[in-house]
């Protein structure tokens, strides 16, 4: 009941933020207010507003809202969103786009589960439509998955990538962001030895810690200064009785949420404060470019306690995927198995959560593959965020990738891109 309690307490501060927003917004807004020269009520409701939007964000799922695609027969397609896979963890959801030929380039993005939903991806999404038939993993959120449905680990995780995988046949590209890279690997791996023809054609790995002791960061060293103990004590607690997962051992996205933003508080509170101005003087509007950042970026979600420990414990601590030491189910999965999945690596060169080395790690571990199937490219400039959805992934690592994917398609080839940023390094 104490990490219950805890759960609890920390919705209740949520919630109690958000009514205190929605009652300043509520009594600026009063009209009788409004015979009173007095800017204080102006700033009342502007931080009611925006303190409102903030805390009611926390616990809602974002939607999709892909715009419609425009096709080469010069109309725009609506986009929905189909289920293909459909588990208690998490589903394969297919981006679906009528009445336009279905593109020959068909691509599994992996979404992260570490902290964020899927969604985090929509401008990568969105990005790509126009040129493949999208595919995508969308993670649940924990506290709304019954205790029943039993546990979720990496292997689990792991797993379920491999079902997908196997849905879609072997002219599927996967695209793996962030921290789902190694598991991407391992599954890729499996596939090598468990059933070859259901291996994907090509893996792109962006930003992901295969080796997080290549270079170090702040993460990687939280993640051996902690002890397990500590972790489990710290950062594990039991979902309370609002939500549907009540009694589930998770590590709360609220928390992780606080830990985001401490990272960078200055910032964070700077450009909070500077909306709370732009409200007050009229100057911010429902989807301006704080809303739009910040809508996504608070929606934060759950995951499983063992999830998140057996994350740390065997990625980070051991460092199996790096020493090619990973198993599923009690067999070990080998990867220099993988000999005709072209591997290509994506970085940052200022990512300061998957620095440079960490992803690039996997071309040494995939020691069955020919050296024209492995590929590298290291966006200078960029950060963690950007090399898959702001400006360096439109502009350069986007037309990178799809050149690869072209190259390792089986189909005859397109006529590569040139990168808009000649400081690209390769």
């Amino acid at each position: 009941m104490r990490y219950m309690a805890t759960y609890d307490l920390m919705e209740t501060v949520r919630n109690t933020n958000q009514w205190l927003g929605a009652t300043a917004l509520a009594m600026g807004a009063y009209p009788a207010f409004s015979m009173i020269p007095n800017p204080g009520f102006a700033w009342m409701r502007a931080w009611g507003e925006v303190t409102e939007r903030t805390f009611q964000r926390m616990i809602v799922k974002p939607d999709w809202n892909i715009p419609a695609v425009p096709s080469s027969d010069g109309q725009d397609h609506v986009v929905s969103t189909e289920i293909v896979i459909e588990r208690d963890f998490g589903d394969l959801l297919h981006f679906v786009v009528p009445g336009r030929e279905v593109p020959n380039r068909k691509v599994l993005l992996v979404a992260p589960m570490s902290g964020h939903y899927a969604t985090l991806l929509r401008s990568t999404v969105i990005s790509l439509l126009p040129d493949a038939d999208i595919y995508i993993t969308d993670w649940h959120n924990a506290r709304d998955i019954p205790v029943s449905a039993g546990k979720f680990d990496i292997e689990d995780y792991t797993l379920y990538l491999v079902d997908f995988m196997r849905e879609l046949g072997p002219d599927t590209h996967v695209i793996a962001v962030c921290q789902p890279a190694p598991l991407t690997l391992a599954a890729t791996a499996y596939l090598a030895e468990e059933d070859p023809k259901a291996q994907p054609r090509s893996l792109t790995l962006i930003g992901g810690p295969i080796d997080p002791n290549a270079t170090p960061t702040d993460v990687t060293d939280f993640g051996h200064r902690v002890t397990m103990g500590q972790l489990e004590e710290l950062m594990i607690q039991r979902v309370g009785f609002k939500y549907p997962g009540v009694g589930r051992m998770v590590y709360p996205g609220l928390l992780q949420l606080s830990s985001f933003i401490s990272m960078n508080a200055e910032t964070h509170a700077k450009a909070f404060t500077d909306q709370i101005g732009r409200v007050a003087r009229g100057e911010a509007g429902d989807h301006d470019k704080h809303n739009k950042f910040y809508d996504e970026y608070l929606a934060v979600m759950d995951m499983t306690a063992e999830f998140y420990l057996s994350t740390v414990e065997r990625i980070f601590k051991n460092g199996e995927i790096a020493k090619n030491a990973f198993s599923v189910g009690g067999k070990m999965v080998d990867i220099g198995k993988i000999t005709t999945v072209a591997v290509k690596t994506v970085e940052g060169s200022k990512d300061d959560i998957s620095a440079p080395g960490q992803c690039i790690a996997a071309l040494d571990l995939c020691t069955g593959l020919p050296d024209n199937k492995k590929a590298s490219h290291v966006e200078v400039g960029a950060g963690h965020y950007g090399i898959f959805a702001g400006k360096s992934w439109r502009r350069n690592i986007r037309p990178l990738v799809l050149d690869f994917i072209d190259a390792n398609s089986g189909k005859p080839s397109r006529k590569p891109r040139k990168p808009a940023n000649k400081n690209a390094a390769a």
